[in-house]
């Protein structure tokens, strides 16, 4: 069969799983053997359905085929046939031992006299091989687990565990894009086409079965039948052929939102699946409305017309993350790609202890955690305060009371309200999505946006008279890549505003009692507003004045919040009526119909109750004194919170970005901080930290984060943010961001006392010189030992891998035991030399190269379970388990010399080359996307912004440059600024790291370690290393960004305070080397531990590998230096670099 007619079937399989053919679906996919759903064979096997079972696995092997497939049918057998005996049903168990085990005694005719022999037995556990046998439920997953294994491994099944991405209802999309061209090319196009049949081509003519009829409010059955009253209308394109006096030229097909289903086909993208128009349209028909002129779709374009029929993108999701390399790649299955990303998940994950109270002095209305910084909390309460609270300090950084900043240019009706009452309740607090911005909207007519810079700076940005009465809501977003305000009111109106300026950029109208809610959100390059109204209407808008594309009832009429997921792929919606009844639904977008509602909240609420998502997987209500929790698949509760009590009656709730903390309101003026586990250890990290008392402010800032993925010089794999292009405002600066200094900005007041001014005279820097100061360990290797070339901790922080100059990768794990109990990486303990039973070694493909000359790289997957990798030869993927190859691709010439993935796909992965180009390249498809251009010689660095939507290369010719990865362009390119007096070698390896913020950027050169803001690339500090120490050969961000560590060519560390680029501990090479001068080995490669701030690993040119961490009484390295009164400068201009001169 041709790969057409075989992407025809999965086009097939996806159509017949959306109708719900679920018989058809597993018989096409045993008939054709193309894909083999993992989901259903588990069903199957839990469920017990035996004879299902070998019928479903003939469609793609045989008993005979290889030692797999054998060692499949016989665990299934052998597992039917224990599961008769322990029914006692003897003649089943007799049948089976002849009709299905007995093919096996010609290949082990031991274990099948083994297994007869059970017969004999009253009870088979009595067999000391099967002594652990349970019961049938959990004999059955112990099987499944094995069976799982062995199909991932069994070669016939490769290329057929994994679905290929594929938008929803794809087969529809095709036919309806057929259907369009084929009405673009009818002689005499009617605006409003009867289409009647698929079966012969659509014509206009009046004598077609398939002609054009009189326009009619009913919907257009073009594709299905019409959605439930109240449906969605198509966003995008308003409906397929207006009924207006049409242009030369009809505009384009519409699609309509969808979200993924949830079925074990996964689409990578939404796209419509109808053009189906409900039966209230007749009004919006009469306007028609063009097609948005920044498509990027494909033109259709007839050939006896100038006029071109574009077809407007529909909503979609972005692509979905997939945390598993395994789920990209046609070698593995996980179960998490059939269940779009959502990990399971216990209570224990959600944040249910309460950590600390905080006292707010009024109600809190709102709340919301700063983006970038899990531990800063924003809180607006009903007398108008707003308040930035640091979790780590337990400290009020910031609080600013209601007050109008220029009363003489406010309307009149505002200035009346507050001639008889200067006060007004805070309904509304949120955050950009950079963090640079906050915005406030209040109870009388105006909002107020912030701009914060970090710390305790908080400075007035705009006020805006807004609406005549309340500004109910208040929400970011970034129509046409412009940073917008979108607001809410009493007046019924929903506004949109520049941010930078506050100037008015849209009015939308047609609500008919107050507005209470917004939900600005984005598909694919289609951006729009849901809006809800008090008397319980939702509407949906575009980005122009063509009206409201929705209108539709919230259950019970009720004012009601929406909200997606985190992935964009789920939408929600929990609301109050008047009678105190409450709902939390989840909505079907594609008809706008409620897709399931959730049980268990009260019916007596005398506000509205508030929500809030998390983990894609959770949902959380603030009902009846308590939080209530849902798993976002399952109709009733999951469990709930009571914080102990003392909460509100119905409670603000918020969760932090990754939903390590959360935040609840009380009912006695406060806010009680629940965490989880890893928010507790966050926590405790913080408040571990010594602090000096001669520095300014609080406890330094740590971002905590959940299992973040932060190779040596890879984008930290964070939540994917919004997209950010020509940000407003000053960025926050990195010192603002965090560090030690982190509210040390120049407006800030120093508090010194005489004490920390004589402390301030004394500081000097630490100095590690000997063994005794700090602990170190060189790994155990009885390999062949070359030159590091490459080095990372795995992501869960229990292993190093390594990379030699001789192609080959090392691979060092420790245990669990009572000396260390979470098996993480530590100097204290050597760890184990790593290699599977069979003796096999990772080995990149070196043809024709040779690797002691080539340029190694390396990237891990998210999951630990898979690397990718070359030494100059081809790509190569091995399995960490296995250290078996499992592909290999893009021979060489040119080598590949920097792999990264993208931080939002990865099947997506950028490849640096010899030749200086950057290949995108797609596993899946095994073929090169685009390739980049810009650089002159090789690329030696690469780093994704998940914020940004940039990728960053940096090359041999010392330039950085600035890519769009939403279309491969390049944005800007700088080259490096080489300080005075410095030369640097004709092929410099420069690398470049993203700081946690996604913004900042870190170049390593071997003459300086310079930071960056980007997309522009201004460069915002320069440190410069004494020459003594010789070049640099390595640097590396620590886990929470606060530090760097630099490695030199003399064999010194040094440790960088993050903030202010300024050194504050070396680490000699007499303090973890052996004192042979006749070995000079030194540092080449240098990697932070994920989790541990402090410790990191070195990677030597005589090929070794070492554990460096400080002394256990110490618990950090060295001391920031104080800056003079205080404050010091949030950046060092670039013409005056910081230098590391000897500092005493």
């Amino acid at each position: 069969m041709s790969s057409l007619s075989r992407e025809l079937v999965f086009l097939i399989l996806q159509f017949l799983e959306e109708e719900k053919f679920k018989d058809s679906v597993h018989r096409l996919e045993l008939e054709s053997g193309y894909f083999f759903n993992m989901r259903y064979f588990e069903e199957l096997v839990t469920n017990g359905e035996w004879d299902d079972i070998e019928k479903y696995l003939s469609g793609f092997t045989k008993v005979d085929d290889n030692r797999y497939s054998m060692k499949i049918f016989f665990e299934i057998r052998k597992q039917k046939y224990l599961e008769a005996l322990d029914r006692k049903d003897r003649s089943t168990a007799v049948e089976i031992l002849v009709k299905d085990l007995k093919v096996f005694a010609a290949f082990n005719e031991d274990l099948f006299k083994e297994i007869t022999q059970l017969l004999t037995l009253e009870n088979f556990r009595d067999n000391e091989q099967l002594s652990k046998y349970g019961d049938t439920k959990s004999a059955r997953n112990i099987m499944l687990a094995e069976l799982k294994k062995l199909i991932e491994a069994n070669p016939l099944f490769r290329d057929k565990l994994a679905f290929p991405s594929l938008k929803n209802s794809r087969l529809r999309t095709l036919i309806n894009q057929s259907l369009n061209w084929q009405h673009q090319l009818c002689k005499n196009p009617k605006s409003n086409p009867d289409i009647k049949t698929l079966f012969v081509d659509h014509s206009c003519g009046q004598s077609q079965p398939n002609g054009a009829r009189a326009p009619s409010p009913v919907a257009n059955p073009l594709m299905g039948a019409a959605p439930k009253t109240g449906g969605f209308l198509p966003l995008s394109a308003h409906g397929p052929f207006p009924s207006a006096p049409a242009p030369p030229m009809p505009t384009s097909l519409a699609g309509w939102m969808a979200s993924p289903s949830s079925v074990p086909h996964p689409s990578a993208l939404t796209v419509p699946i109808g053009f189906t128009t409900p039966n209230n349209s007749a009004a919006l028909l009469k306007r028609p409305r063009s097609p948005p002129t920044n498509n990027t779709a494909a033109d259709y374009q007839s050939a006896d017309s100038e006029h071109v029929l574009k077809r407007a993108r529909p909503f979609g999701m972005i692509d979905e993350v997939n945390n598993h390399l395994v789920n990209m790649l046609p070698v593995g299955f996980s179960a998490q790609s059939q269940s779009h990303g959502q990990s399971s998940y216990s209570s224990d994950d959600l944040p249910k202890a309460v950590v600390m109270n905080l006292n707010t002095g009024s109600a809190v209305k709102s709340m919301d955690f700063y983006p970038a910084q899990q531990t800063i909390l924003l809180v607006g309460t009903n007398t108008g305060d707003i308040m930035l609270w640091e979790l780590g300090s337990r400290e009020r950084l910031v609080v600013r009371n209601f007050k109008v900043w220029e009363l003489a240019t406010c309307s009149v009706s505002l200035q009346a309200s507050l001639s008889g009452d200067y006060a007004a309740s805070v309904n509304r607090v949120t955050w950009s999505p950079d963090g640079t911005l906050f915005g406030v909207a209040y109870s009388k007519h105006i909002f107020h946006v912030y701009s914060y810079k970090g710390g305790d700076d908080v400075r007035n940005h705009i006020e805006v008279d807004a609406h005549v009465g309340s500004v109910n809501d208040i929400a970011f977003s970034y129509p046409n890549k412009q940073l917008s305000v979108i607001t809410c009111g009493e007046d019924r109106l929903i506004k949109v505003w520049d941010a930078a300026t506050g100037a008015k950029q849209f009015i939308f109208e047609g609500h008919e009692a107050p507005v209470y809610s917004l939900c600005p959100h984005q598909k694919e390059n289609i951006q729009f507003i849901f809006s809800t109204a008090t008397n319980g209407k939702i509407k949906a808008w575009l980005y122009d004045n063509a009206g409201s594309r929705v209108d539709y009832d919230a259950p019970g009429h009720s004012s009601t919040a929406m909200a997606y997921s985190a992935d964009g792929s789920r939408l929600f919606s929990c609301g109050t009526n008047k009678e105190g009844d409450s709902y939390l639904v989840e909505w079907n977008e594609s008809e706008g119909a409620v897709k399931r509602t959730y049980h268990g909240l009260g019916k007596r609420a005398n506000e509205v109750v508030q929500f809030d998502t998390t983990r894609n997987r959770f949902l959380a209500v603030g009902d009846e004194f308590m939080v209530k929790i849902w798993d976002m698949d399952n109709l009733n509760i999951f469990t709930t919170i009571d914080a102990d009590g003392g909460l509100s009656a119905s409670p603000c709730v918020r969760f932090s970005r990754e939903g390590l903390f959360l935040a609840v309101s009380t009912n006695d003026n406060g806010i009680k901080i629940l965490a989880n586990s890893d928010g507790v250890r966050c926590l405790r990290t913080l408040e571990s930290r010594s602090f000096d008392v001669s520095k300014v402010g609080s406890a330094p800032i740590v971002k905590c984060v959940q299992a973040p993925s932060i190779t040596a010089f890879g984008s930290a794999s964070g939540t994917v943010g919004s997209n950010v292009i020509d940000r407003p405002g000053q960025m926050v600066p990195i010192l603002a961001m965090n560090g030690d200094n982190a509210r040390s900005l120049p407006d800030v007041k120093p508090r010194i006392n005489e004490e920390s001014t004589e402390k301030s005279r004394i500081w000097k820097l630490t100095e590690v010189n000997e063994a005794s100061q700090c602990r170190s360990l060189r790994l155990p290797d009885n390999l062949t030992t070359t030159r590091v070339s490459r080095l990372l901790y795995t992501n869960s922080g229990l292993a190093i891998l390594a990379l030699s100059a001789n192609a080959v990768h090392k691979l060092w794990k420790w245990q669990r035991s009572e000396r260390n109990v979470t098996g993480k990486s530590t100097a204290n303990i050597a760890p184990q030399l790593w290699q599977p039973a069979s003796g096999t070694l990772m080995t990149n493909d070196i043809s024709n190269t040779n690797p002691e000359e080539a340029v190694s790289c390396f990237a891990l997957s998210k999951n630990d379970s898979y690397v990718m990798s070359a030494s100059g030869g081809k790509v190569t993927l091995f399995n960490m388990m296995t250290f078996k190859t499992m592909t290999t691709f893009m021979a060489s010439p040119p080598a590949a010399t920097f792999l990264a993935f993208h931080p939002q796909d990865n099947n997506i992965i950028a490849i640096g080359m010899e030749d200086s180009s950057i290949q995108i390249y797609n596993v899946r498809s095994d073929e090169a996307k685009t390739k980049l251009k810009g650089h002159q010689k090789r690329i030696t660095g690469l780093a994704f912004s998940n914020v940004l939507n940039i990728l960053v290369s940096s090359g041999a010719d010392s330039q950085l440059c600035v890519w769009s990865t939403d279309v491969w362009e390049k944005q800007t390119s700088k080259f490096l600024q080489v300080p005075t007096g410095r030369t640097q070698a004709p092929l410099a390896d420069t690398k470049v790291q993203f700081h946690q913020d996604q913004i900042h950027l870190m170049v390593v050169h071997e003459t300086q370690i310079a930071i960056y803001e980007a997309p522009k690339l201004d460069c915002l500090k320069q440190w410069v290393p004494r020459e003594a120490s010789g070049p640099i050969t390595h640097a590396a961000y620590s886990c929470d960004s606060q530090s760097i560590y630099v490695s030199f060519e003399d064999g010194s560390i040094g440790i960088l305070t993050a903030a202010n680029l300024r050194l504050r501990c070396r680490i000699n090479p007499s303090a973890y080397l052996p004192t042979n001068p006749s070995l000079r080995a030194h540092p080449l490669v240098i990697a932070a531990h994920p989790t541990d701030t402090n410790q990191f690993a070195l990677g030597l040119s005589d090929g070794g590998v070492y554990i460096i961490e400080p002394l256990e009484s110490e618990g950090k390295w060295g001391t920031s230096p104080p800056h003079e009164n205080g404050a010091g400068p949030s950046t060092a201009p670039s013409g005056a670099p910081v230098s590391d001169q000897p500092q005493r």
